[in-house]
């Protein structure tokens, strides 16, 4: 992405923040995340408090916990169930209300899966290709592309267009998957209809949250701090993170990883700079770094933590939010693809 097309969206994202915050009724946004583990904290500073913030305002929020997306880049689907439920599980703990906003799987939808087909016939093999994050997926694989990951821009077309979400909140490097679905919508206008409305993609400040070894926080990684572990889970996580020899704590996060991923992490459970964590900690070494930096987190997340365990007392509940979002999101789902099959001649 070059650097004018990079500023238009921060300029266009500016003025779509703007008329959120005076008219939230008129909006719509779809976010979501793959259910292949449990949630950690770079999910909630990276989009959940995001999603609780829009929620707020007053715009209609929904939530794909994408199952059917978990086998993009592995060959089995794990404990799906169970992810999902504890996602949504995560989300109302951080504020999510599931009588205003919409938790849904994304398996539970025939719908919208149905859209895939028409929307493929209207992008090329070469533009899914060139798509950045198939080929940083791919990379990272190390496998055959398959043609479920070549697609992979298409099914998360799909995921927005269906219910007409006209605000995605993503990261800068999400935003040609933003465009893949405008473009999706604007080709099926010219073709079929306008059934779609073409996206805006709300660009978020969500900091970048490291793993405990100062790769990106993940949990394929094994460098995660999740935000279903209890304090003392915590601590020995953290106490397990490898630093270095040198005593005196500095952020310099090229030359010393392990200690600056924990001192961002610090530094974003209590809203200070990690220089000037490093500054206190001085020379009393990497223990004392641990210490303070677990006392962090779990300070952070004790509120968090408590609501989570309060709504785990009753699985039936999690169990019917999420059945009652898939029951929403099937009846926009099927609104959406009535419409496309009388554009598209298939109404029998």
């Amino acid at each position: 992405m070059s650097t004018d097309t990079y500023i238009c969206s921060v300029e266009r994202s500016n003025v779509l923040a703007t008329d959120i915050a005076a008219d939230p009724g008129r909006y719509r946004t779809l976010t979501g995340e793959r259910p292949t583990g449990p949630l950690h904290i770079g999910h909630l500073f990276g989009t959940i408090r995001e999603r609780v913030r829009l929620q707020d305002l007053g715009v209609e929020t929904m939530i794909v916990l994408a199952d059917y997306q978990v086998i993009t880049d592995r060959d089995a689907i794990g404990h799906v169930r169970q992810h999902v439920y504890d996602a949504a599980l995560d989300n109302m703990a951080a504020g999510i209300d599931p009588d205003r906003s919409t938790i849904f799987t994304h398996s539970a939808v025939p719908a919208l899966n149905q859209l895939i087909l028409p929307f493929l016939s209207l992008v090329t093999e070469a533009e899914l290709h060139r798509n950045p994050t198939v080929k940083a997926e791919l990379a990272a694989s190390g496998r055959a592309l398959s043609g479920l990951l070549l697609t992979y821009p298409v099914h998360q077309a799909a995921d927005i267009l269906f219910c007409k979400a006209n605000v995605v909140p993503v990261g800068k490097d999400q935003l040609p998957h933003i465009e893949m679905a405008r473009v999706i919508a604007r080709r099926f206008k010219d073709r079929y209809a306008a059934v779609f409305t073409e996206p805006q993609a709300l660009l978020t400040s969500s900091p970048d949250v490291p793993g405990l070894d100062g790769r990106k926080m993940s949990k394929s990684f094994g460098n995660a701090i999740t935000l279903s572990m209890t304090p003392d889970e915590t601590a020995r996580v953290v106490r397990r993170t490898a630093t270095d020899s040198e005593r005196h704590i500095s952020y310099d996060p090229d030359t010393r990883p392990g200690v600056s991923a924990l001192l961002t992490i610090a530094a974003l459970c209590t809203g200070r700079s990690p220089e000037s964590i490093a500054a206190d900690v001085g020379s009393a070494g990497s223990g004392a770094l641990k210490t303070l930096v677990t006392e962090a987190v779990n300070s952070f997340l004790a509120g968090h933590r408590r609501r989570r365990a309060e709504l785990a007392l009753d699985p039936g509940y999690v169990r019917s939010v999420v059945r009652r979002g898939n029951e929403r999101a099937n009846e926009i789902a099927e609104q959406t693809l009535d419409e496309v099959r009388r554009v598209m001649g298939t109404h029998y």
